[in-house]
C-alpha cells in the first residue's frame, strides 16, 4: 500500500454536489471520475498496488467510508479511490480490496496525508504484508485480504528483483553500494507523473529502509 496524493476533483463531480437530491447513482460523469483518480494514483490500485485502467471493466470506483454506512462522504472527492477488481465473483477467500472489503471500515485512508499509510506497513521475504499495529495487520488480512497467494507472490517478485539489483551493484563496484545510489534506485521508482510499476511500493519501501540503516 502506497500514500496516494489527491488532486482536483472533476469539475462535474463540484457541479453534481451544487445539485438538488443529488447522490452517487445519479452522477452521470463516471467515466471523468474514473480518469481522475487513475491519473492521481499513477494507474496502481489503491489498496494491493496491482494496475488499474480507466475501464469500468478493469476497475472500480471505491469509498473509504461505504455509502451505505457514511452517506454523507458518497460524493465527497476525498473520500473516493480506484481500485482494482479484486476477484470479484469469486468465493470470499478469493477476493482481496474493496471487493473483499465491502461495508467494513478501515482505520487508516491511503489518501489521507495525515495517516502516513507508508510508515505503518512492512514487508517480509515472502512477499507478505503487515503493520506493527495489530488493528491494521488485522484489516490488512481479514478485510483487504492482501496476503492472498497470488498478491504475496508478485510482492516477493518485487522484493526478489530489488535484492538482485543490490548484488549485481555489489559485483560491479566490488564493494558496498554508496548511500547516493539507493537514493538514485528510490528516486528513479517515483519519478514523473505517468504509471508506475505495479507493486513498487514494496521496492522503494526496502530502499527507504537500506537508506534509514545505512544513516545510523
Amino acid at each position: 500500500m502506497r500514500a496516494i496524493i489527491k488532486g482536483a476533483e472533476p469539475p462535474s463531480l463540484t457541479e453534481h454536489r451544487q445539485t438538488a437530491h443529488c447522490n452517487y447513482d445519479n452522477y452521470d460523469h463516471k467515466d471523468a471520475l474514473r480518469l481522475a483518480l487513475v491519473t492521481e494514483q499513477r494507474g496502481l490500485c489503491c489498496y494491493c498496488m496491482s494496475r488499474i485502467h480507466n475501464d469500468m471493466n478493469r476497475m472500480k470506483i471505491e469509498h473509504w467510508h461505504c455509502r451505505e454506512n457514511h452517506s454523507a462522504e458518497q460524493l465527497s472527492y476525498r473520500n473516493l479511490l480506484g481500485a482494482c477488481l479484486g476477484g470479484m465473483g469469486q468465493p470470499g477467500n478469493l477476493q482481496h480490496c474493496d471487493s473483499r472489503k465491502g461495508m467494513q471500515d478501515l482505520i487508516w485512508n491511503p489518501a489521507d496525508p495525515s495517516h502516513h499509510i507508508e510508515t505503518r506497513i512492512r514487508y517480509e521475504p515472502d512477499g507478505s504484508i503487515h503493520s506493527d499495529e495489530v488493528i491494521l495487520d488485522s484489516q490488512l488480512n481479514k478485510v483487504l485480504n492482501l496476503n492472498l497467494p497470488q498478491l504475496k507472490n508478485n510482492r516477493r517478485e518485487v522484493l526478489t528483483g530489488i535484492l538482485e539489483w543490490w548484488k549485481l551493484e555489489q559485483g560491479r563496484l566490488q564493494g558496498p553500494v554508496p548511500r547516493d545510489r539507493f537514493e538514485r534506485a528510490r528516486d528513479q521508482r517515483i519519478a514523473g507523473a505517468g504509471e508506475l510499476v505495479p507493486y513498487c511500493q514494496v521496492s522503494i519501501w526496502w530502499l527507504q529502509k537500506r537508506l534509514e540503516r545505512m544513516a545510523r
